[in-house]
């Protein structure tokens, strides 16, 4: 059994091509700039030739290409975008207009001359151009896709707030990590950013869809010295956002949520060990441009720091040598695909047929 695993990121893309034919170790993996990522090079390259950007494709993650798109407007230098794509910048149309663009039809950016630049979070093509330059198949049994997605938020509703309320109706639903998992079907539909992701792949081969921050975490519980421990911490530090899991087994105790360059090393500490005591509050993270906090039940949380913080994600060098004493998850000795490992269980948990394969190369999940 053939399964991609793409963990779709702010800075990068973590792809895993697992086989249950071959040793975890033996795996094909690539860790690749991020979708986002890569439409801000395509718009700042028009920026450079003072072209215009036209944007098609479908709703991907933001950040660094609203960033790049913002430094071609300001540069007085014309965007236009078709609504499914204008939507990656903002859920409301006119506030994409008043950033400056002009949202056209599919064919009128058909005819426009200019730098073309489709958005999308999941490029199936350009993956498979790379394995065959290595004599690798592109054809899959199945595919585990994983984003970030805040969710089309309510006009009146802060986007922040709309995500973390998500991420805490899953935990009270059924609290266990591999709940976060789920078929193209299942997915809510205010999650349209992940909807964009699942609608291709569901038309190659099976796809199951887990949120990028619960699946690192998963991932990092398949290092054997995390999974030593019962209770946990587990920090995923993404280059945009840091998630902070309180777990005794795959149940979450607290969780929080907040914005990697938000935050202090200081800080993170501070909020890590008010996760662990139930003192933290969903306002105070916030209030601080966070998303929010949650506790599940007042009888899991603790009176000190467990044992086990582990740290995955491509920003852990900020706590490097915290009195946390944290211990840097790397599970089959790689850090970067963590989420990759979470999202093939997740696939398990999606499609029960897959779940011997996975496990007897996994082995069993802590």
């Amino acid at each position: 059994m053939r399964i991609l695993a793409i963990d779709m990121g702010t800075g990068t893309q973590d792809i895993l091509l697992f086989d249950s034919e071959r040793p975890v170790e033996n795996s094909i993996k690539m860790v690749l700039p991020s979708a986002t990522e890569i439409a801000a090079r395509r718009i700042r390259r028009a920026t450079a030739n003072r072209q215009a950007a036209i944007l098609t494709g479908v709703n991907q993650g933001g950040g660094p290409c609203g960033w790049a798109l913002e430094s071609h407007l300001k540069a007085g230098l014309p965007a236009f975008a078709t609504e499914s794509a204008a939507v990656t910048f903002d859920d409301d149309l006119d506030r994409v207009r008043e950033m400056g663009v002009t949202v056209i039809s599919d064919d009128e950016a058909a005819s426009l001359a200019g730098e073309h630049v489709v958005l999308r979070d999941l490029d199936l093509g350009a993956i498979r151009t790379a394995l065959a330059a290595f004599e690798e198949p592109g054809d899959f049994d199945g595919l585990a896709l994983g984003c970030l997605d805040h969710g089309a938020a309510p006009t009146d509703v802060s986007d922040r707030v709309f995500r973390f309320d998500h991420l805490r109706r899953v935990v009270e639903s059924r609290n266990d990590l591999l709940n976060f998992a789920a078929a193209p079907a299942d997915l809510p539909p205010y999650l349209t950013r992940a909807i964009a992701m699942v609608s291709e792949a569901a038309r190659e081969a099976p796809v199951a869809f887990m949120d990028t921050g619960p699946a690192a975490a998963l991932g990092a519980l398949h290092d054997p010295v995390v999974a030593e421990h019962d209770e946990r911490i587990v920090l995923n530090s993404g280059n945009m956002h840091l998630l902070g899991f309180h777990l005794r087994g795959r149940s979450v105790a607290s969780l929080f949520e907040h914005h990697t360059g938000e935050l202090s090393t200081e800080k993170i500490e501070t909020f890590t060990r008010r996760l662990a005591d139930g003192s933290l509050t969903n306002a105070e993270v916030f209030s601080s441009k966070g998303h929010g906090a949650y506790h599940s039940a007042r009888d899991l949380v603790s009176d000190t720091v467990p044992g086990m913080v582990a740290v995955t994600g491509p920003q852990r060098h900020r706590l490097r040598g915290s009195p946390l004493d944290p211990y840097f998850a790397a599970p089959f000795g790689d850090m970067m695909i963590s989420g990759c490992f979470g999202l093939l269980r997740g696939y398990g948990e999606v499609y029960p047929a897959a779940r011997e394969a996975i496990d007897c190369q996994l082995g069993p999940l802590a």
